[in-house]
């Protein structure tokens, strides 16, 4: 049984950096950009193994921590 984790963090910088050092392993691991990986995964063309699980989990935070990131930065300028 996979136990959920919840990890807090300072600020949301902090956390993309943390998620990005954690997606990389994943990228490291299974030579592949997060980004097609999402895709695959998101198409049905892999199966739900715990690290595919774990990874379109972490890229999906990833993703809105990113976008929430980028609006802040558009509303500074």
């Amino acid at each position: 049984m996979v136990q959920k984790q919840t990890i807090t963090y300072k600020s949301d910088i902090d956390a993309i950096v943390a998620i990005s050092k954690r997606l990389c392993i994943f990228e490291e691991r299974y030579k592949q950009s997060s980004e097609d990986f999402f895709h695959r995964y998101s198409s049905g063309d892999l199966d739900d193994t715990v690290d595919f699980v774990e990874w379109s989990n972490m890229y999906k935070h990833f993703l809105v921590i990113r976008n929430k990131l980028e609006k802040q930065i558009v509303h500074a300028a």
